[in-house]
């Protein structure tokens, strides 16, 4: 079949749950709700609780990242209060990006993970990358082209949905950024099709990042400090409580990062600062609003190229990547490739690169008790964004010259996004039934600017020591989209015995496009303007089961919807302006015992979305027919006795392409790229119950082998990571003026493995390797 040349994006039966999030300190509470009872009245709250030949090769660089987001639906408050206990997996949390209903991840009928804050304090999740990689079946890895790049469960990129408190902006592979953790109160995984909460573009699932909500009580305050061998350093100060009016709660938190990375001259730099009020007017009225103002700035690694292991010689590395390789960039045949240990931590970009974002969301919303069973919400949202990348990106060893050709790119945004959310809840009892429906009515707007490099200065470079150079002379060109968004979902939950329930869901929505483009001199390219609309139907339908207290069988059915050859950014008019759609079958069961002492999750799921074009490696998509994903996934944890806690998880995944054939071959029966057969977490930790406390503990990381594009002729080979902790905790008596103060110290890759975490299936001759051994030590305090 043919072959399309594009503007370029960055990049069995049944199924599901998979948590492993491992846990909070405390685990015997008892729950504050089982999934056996009604549903819980409809809490008047804010927004959340804790609860990616040349020409178009460039252009195709410019897609990956580019790209203003697709008003999605904005996820409006919750409806549950966020009373109940924390369990080891976290199953007692509420995650909003999986339903508006308000449900725990143990009543909802799908594959649900909550990484707590307190989670990630304690692993020591500095990013949301290594938030992700702790959790079940997911891979990530910091690729500057594309931040925040996630994998799970076969589907990549903007596969993916990323909201930001239940708001979608964009692809996920050129909207996102590199996040520190610490304004953050948890990440919710949603996973496999997940469109009828986010819409278009979750065909392999959604990723929900929660800002720190205000909470009624006491004012608490929170100081963290870190810093580390590669002296990078963490600050962060938190307060929030009830003010001294009546009704009035508030949350502040304001975070300052350096993380430094262990190539030559590479570093992020992030600023966050976010504020929310919450007002309780009466018993019926609540208003809100909340502002946060994100900025990061980044002198990035792009990895180190591929190099034949003839050239090398013995400075050729195993373990890393193998395989035999042609050039996508110069056309020169590698023969079989190595990662040359010269350039464990060369950085082959210009002096004068740079990475910068700043962020501003607005956020404001009300709910109303119109009756004692209805209640209506409603979220009002603004964000704009300011995105640049100005670097050498391609490094490509030349098999003819011995030297690594590059190439400049650069692409800059401009984004603003306004919408709105309403919910309407309604609690009722249908022929002795308990039942909740949820309608929601949403609408955004977005405005993309895009402007972008009409020229791409290359040069060429010694393989060691190069001259890095500066970026050269750049002429501008410039994109535009401007979409509407405008969607109607139901939702709703049956209990058909105090036990069983029903749940299901389905939403209608229609996407408008409309695309510019004009070149270097103003003049409108072939094509252009152009607008394109859809009108893409998903939905869910499934049941939970607690058969006994705390034992909940589940199965679903759910569909997804995401746009088939680029993204719905940078659509081009001769590309397939066709949406994908993709269906899951899961079932699992979760299981909480042992009182409360033990937790474990179970899911199988068989995913196919149709309709796919995909990269066949570098810049070119070929029509890929289907992608078929079929897999398993387990997590546990348990505390036998009070001073001991273990926990792990494992995912099996069998990811391929079908009916992919194109003019020169066929890529029918290949995986993914990024995409691991296996991936498994495990940990152990035991706390000495000494008059100041302390606790050791061991993680451990296994990512099976993996493809860097389509083609899959070069692996990137397994490994196996591990870090180790102890902290101490330091009683009140020390320090009067602090309830709580912590010191950890923290090995991170003790074992020093050198391994590939990422690869860019559109820049393919070079693959980015994971950080090496590094010592943290960190202070929290809390009062």
């Amino acid at each position: 079949m043919s072959s399309i040349r594009i503007v370029r994006p960055r990049r069995f039966l049944l199924a599901s749950a998979a948590l492993a999030s491992l846990a909070a300190a405390d685990v015997s509470a008892a729950l504050a709700q089982q999934a056996g009872e009604p549903l819980p009245p409809v809490e008047v709250s804010p927004a959340q609780s804790r609860k990616q030949a040349k020409p178009a090769g460039r252009e195709a660089q410019s897609a990956r990242r580019a790209a203003a987001r697709r008003p999605a639906a904005a996820s409006a408050a919750p409806v549950v209060p966020a009373a109940a206990a924390a369990t080891l997996l976290n199953s007692n949390a509420v995650a909003e990006s999986a339903s508006r209903l308000g449900l725990t991840v143990r009543e909802t009928p799908a594959t649900v993970e909550v990484i707590s804050a307190a989670t990630m304090r304690e692993q020591g999740y500095r990013t949301v990358s290594e938030v992700a990689q702790g959790a079940v079946g997911v891979t990530s890895g910091d690729n500057p082209a594309e931040p925040s790049a996630f994998s799970m469960r076969g589907f990549t990129n903007s596969q993916i949905n990323t909201l930001y408190n239940g708001i979608k902006i964009g692809p996920q592979n050129m909207t996102s950024r590199i996040a520190d953790t610490a304004n953050l109160e948890a990440v919710e995984f949603l996973k496999g099709p997940a469109s009828l909460i986010s819409g278009e573009g979750a065909a392999g699932g959604a990723i929900n990042f929660v800002t720190k909500q205000p909470h009624t009580g006491p004012i608490r305050n929170e100081a963290d400090f870190s810093w580390d061998s590669l002296n990078s350093f963490r600050a962060h100060y938190g307060s929030g409580g009830s003010t001294n009016v009546q009704g009035l709660d508030y949350r502040f938190d304001i975070s300052r990062s350096t993380l430094n990375g262990f190539a030559d001259d590479t570093n992020v730099k992030t600023f966050d600062t976010s504020g929310q009020l919450n007002y309780r007017i009466s018993d019926s009225l609540k208003i809100w609003g909340a502002i946060e103002y994100r900025e990061d700035r980044s002198k990035a690694y792009w990895g180190a190229p591929l190099v034949p292991i003839a050239f090398s010689g013995s400075h050729a590395t195993s373990g890393i990547v193998s395989g035999n390789y042609v050039s996508n960039y110069n056309g020169t045949n590698l023969g079989a490739v190595t990662i040359d240990d010269r350039t464990f931590n060369t950085n082959y970009n210009v002096l004068d690169n740079r990475n910068v974002a700043q962020e501003v969301w607005l956020r404001g919303g009300f709910e109303l008790k119109l009756a004692p069973d209805l209640t209506l919400k409603s979220q009002a949202y603004g964000y704009g964004a300011e995105r640049t990348w100005f670097n050498n990106e391609i490094e490509a060893f030349n098999s003819t010259t011995n030297m690594v050709d590059r190439e400049r790119f650069y692409v800059a945004h401009r984004q603003r996004l306004v919408g709105n959310v309403t919910d309407l809840i309604w609690d009722a009892n249908i022929a002795g039934f308990d039942n909740r429906l949820v309608t929601t009515l949403s609408s955004s707007y977005l405005d993309f600017v895009r402007p972008g490099a009409a020229n791409f200065p290359g040069d060429s470079v010694s393989l060691v020591d190069s001259n890095r150079g500066f970026y050269g002379p750049l002429t501008i060109q410039q994109q535009t989209a401007r979409i509407d968004n405008e969607a109607l979902s139901f939702e709703d939950r049956l209990k058909l015995t105090r036990t069983f329930a029903l749940i299901g869901g389905l939403r209608v929505e229609h996407i408008g496009l409309d695309r510019n483009s004009t070149d270097k001199n103003g003049l409108e390219k072939a094509g252009f303007p152009f607008t394109k609309d859809w009108a893409p139907v998903t939905g869910r339908i499934g049941y939970t089961w607690e058969a006994v207290p705390g034992l909940t069988f589940f199965s679903q059915y759910a569909t997804g919807a995401d746009i088939a050859a680029n993204n719905i950014f940078l659509l081009g008019p001769t590309q397939p302006l066709d949406l994908t759609t993709a269906r899951t079958y899961e079932t699992g069961v979760k299981h909480l015992f042992w009182d409360n002492r033990a937790e474990w999750a179970f899911s199988a799921y068989d995913i196919v979305r149709k309709n796919v074009y995909a990269a066949a490696g570098g810049m070119q998509l070929n029509i890929a027919g289907r992608q078929e994903s079929r897999g398993v996934e387990l997590a546990g944890a348990v505390r036998p006795i009070d001073p001991l806690r273990l926990w792990g998880n494992i995912a099996y995944v069998d990811a391929r392409y079908a009916d992919y054939n194109f003019v020169d071959g066929s890529f029918s029966g290949n995986t993914p790229p990024n995409v691991p057969r296996i991936v498994a977490n495990a940990g152990a930790s035991w706390r000495f119950f000494t008059p100041w406390p302390v606790e050791l503990g061991i993680t451990g990381r296994h990512v099976g082998d993996r493809y860097n594009t389509d083609a899959n002729v070069v692996t990137m080979k397994a490994y196996t990571v591990a870090d180790v902790y102890a902290f101490v905790d330091i009683p009140k008596t020390v320090f009067n003026a602090v309830d709580q103060v912590r010191l950890t110290f923290r090995v991170r890759n003790i074992t020093d493995k050198r391994y590939a975490i990422w690869g860019d299936p559109f820049y393919p001759d070079q693959i980015l390797l994971g950080a090496p051994r590094t010592y943290e030590i960190s202070a929290a305090f809390k009062w």
